[in-house]
């Protein structure tokens, strides 16, 4: 399918690995001009390079700045002060008993889950809807319906993000410009490769065989039953940020490997 996304100006944040980096180079793929964004310059200038050696002719600009800061978004806000595409996917979580999370741990999830994809928004928003048009994906979890009891400040702060989303697309009536979240199940992450292997090494079993414990024991409602890769989840990602998809709007959309039960 066309997604008529040549030259459009797109901000995923935290795209250097992991889903972020999918979004983008499905987006660069689509002809879209990428803005890739992670905290250092070594970061951003390696994405960039594996982006360009699978599509030769991607538009991308780099785009080292921490996110979670106010600093960072007025510098990104400065230095691109419109954008057609904002994919907010910067995040972090952390697995903790409920107990020993502490304030500080909470400020510091919010921030970086939610905060920081408000503060962009807050910014590009009003220029889309003054255009008519704009797209602004949450890339939230299948844990913002389903708590996990193992980190229950990730989980609220996932919730936070759909919720945002869903009020910010109320203030779309009308418009061209829409805003929806996704909600990714388990995926191969950078993170998750790290937390697999480690697994592995302290039961002295195989990656292979964490995996597929952790399905039966953590996750096993899902249907996949394994983690998704993250070209799984982009595709979908890259659809909404398509002027095809305007009927889209307020919507959370799953490509959560069949985890969550509810038909709705």
């Amino acid at each position: 399918m066309q997604l008529q996304l040549e030259n459009k100006l797109a901000l995923v944040s935290g795209s250097t690995a992991g889903i972020g980096f999918a979004i983008a180079k499905a987006l660069a793929g689509e002809g879209a001009r990428v803005i890739v964004n992670g905290r250092t310059e070594s970061r951003v200038a390696e994405a960039v390079a594996i982006i360009r050696k699978t599509v030769p002719a991607a538009k991308l600009e780099p785009l080292a700045l921490d996110l979670v800061s106010l600093a960072g978004t007025l510098e990104t806000a400065r230095r691109f002060p419109d954008l057609d595409i904002l994919v907010n996917n910067l995040g972090v979580y952390e697995p903790k008993p409920f107990e020993e999370i502490t304030d500080g741990d909470w400020k510091e999830i919010i921030e970086t889950n939610f905060l920081s994809g408000a503060r962009l928004a807050r910014h590009y928003l009003p220029r889309m809807k003054a255009r008519n048009a704009g797209r602004i994906i949450f890339i939230s979890s299948e844990s913002a319906v389903n708590i996990p009891v193992e980190m229950i400040h990730y989980g609220v702060t996932k919730a936070m993000q759909v919720a945002l989303a869903r009020g910010l697309a109320e203030s779309t009536a009308g418009t061209a410009v829409t805003v929806n979240s996704v909600l990714a199940g388990p995926t191969r992450s950078e993170g998750v490769e790290t937390f697999i292997e480690s697994m592995a090494k302290g039961k002295n079993i195989t990656p292979a065989e964490v995996e597929k414990e952790f399905f039966q024991t953590v996750r096993p409602s899902s249907l996949l039953q394994r983690f998704a890769r993250p070209d799984e989840v982009a595709p979908l990602v890259a659809f909404l940020a398509s002027p095809l998809s305007v009927a889209t709007n307020g919507a959370a959309l799953r490509v959560e490997g069949g985890l969550v039960r509810s038909i709705l």
